[in-house]
C-alpha cells in the first residue's frame, strides 16, 4: 500500500496543482505543506479532513490505511431502491466467507455479461 506522502503528492499532481495551491486550501504556507508532503511534519486532522473532502477520498485512503479511493460521497450514493453503497457493503460484510465469495463471483459474472452482452 502507498504511503501518505505518495498519496498526497499523487492526488495533487493528478489535478496539476502546485503545493502553494493546496497550502492555500488548508490555510498554511507552501513551506509547511511541503513538510507534510515530504513526511517532515504530520498533517493536522483539520487539514486531513479538508483534503479528503477536496479530493473526494476517505481519510483512511489519505493515511494509506486502505487502497479504496472512494470517499464518503460514494458510500452515500444510492444504488437502487433506497439502498446506499455503504448499506450494500454492510450487507456483504455481514455474510460469512462463502456468502461473500458468492457475491463477488456474481459481481464478476454481471460485469462480464454487461461487457460482452452489449456487443451483439
Amino acid at each position: 500500500m502507498r504511503t501518505t506522502i505518495e498519496i498526497l503528492r499523487g492526488l495533487r499532481e493528478d489535478k496539476d496543482l502546485k503545493q502553494s495551491d493546496i497550502a492555500g486550501l488548508i490555510g498554511t504556507t507552501q513551506q509547511q505543506y511541503s513538510k507534510y508532503e515530504m513526511g517532515g511534519s504530520d498533517l493536522p486532522i483539520r487539514a486531513l479532513v479538508i483534503l479528503a473532502d477536496y479530493y473526494d477520498v476517505s481519510t483512511d485512503y489519505l493515511l494509506g490505511r486502505t487502497d479504496c479511493k472512494d470517499g464518503l460521497s460514494a458510500l452515500k450514493e444510492q444504488i437502487i431502491d433506497g439502498t446506499t453503497a455503504g448499506g450494500l457493503l454492510s450487507y456483504v460484510l455481514s455474510l460469512g466467507a462463502g456468502g461473500r465469495r458468492a457475491v463477488l463471483e456474481y459481481v464478476y459474472l454481471q460485469r462480464l455479461k454487461e461487457k460482452y452482452g452489449r456487443k451483439k
